[in-house]
């Protein structure tokens, strides 16, 4: 009866790690957008920066390329978080809106996943599903 005690305590003490990052603020730094079609053909490859950062609420992704500066923003619609060490393996997947400076808008669900130790983005929308964008990350950082 002890050992059951303890292994509860023990599962419950864990889940509540892995979920206490579902909370944080995080924000993901990337040099290179691959856009794939919806087959999984690689399309093409933009050299730019993207920094995408993502709260309980609201998630902002600035673009920073040779056309120039972009801003979208989002409120979060719903998310899921499931991470067995919280950033390096699990996944979050977020639903939104994004909406860009001149006031165009697009659903999408964004995908962080971890494996092995390494963060992969992925960002679709049911609008264009012949542009599947992802992200190489280069910097992963937990805001205050």
């Amino acid at each position: 009866m002890r050992s059951i005690l303890i292994t509860c305590l023990l599962l419950a003490a864990g889940s509540t790690i892995a979920m206490a990052q579902c909370d944080k603020k995080v924000s993901l730094t990337s040099s290179k957008t691959q856009h794939w079609d919806s087959q999984g053909a690689l399309k093409h490859t933009d050299d730019e920066k993207v920094i995408v950062e993502i709260t309980q609420s609201d998630v902002t992704v600035s673009i920073n390329n040779d056309g120039g500066q972009q801003k979208l923003t989002g409120k979060v619609k719903s998310d899921t978080c499931d991470w067995k060490i919280p950033f390096k393996e699990g996944r979050t997947r977020i639903h939104l809106t994004l909406s860009s400076d001149n006031g165009e808008s697009r659903d999408y669900t964004m995908t962080i996943t971890g494996k092995d130790g390494k963060l992969s983005f992925v960002a679709e929308s049911k609008d264009e599903p012949d542009d599947v964008i992802k992200l190489e990350i280069d910097k992963f950082e937990e805001k205050n």
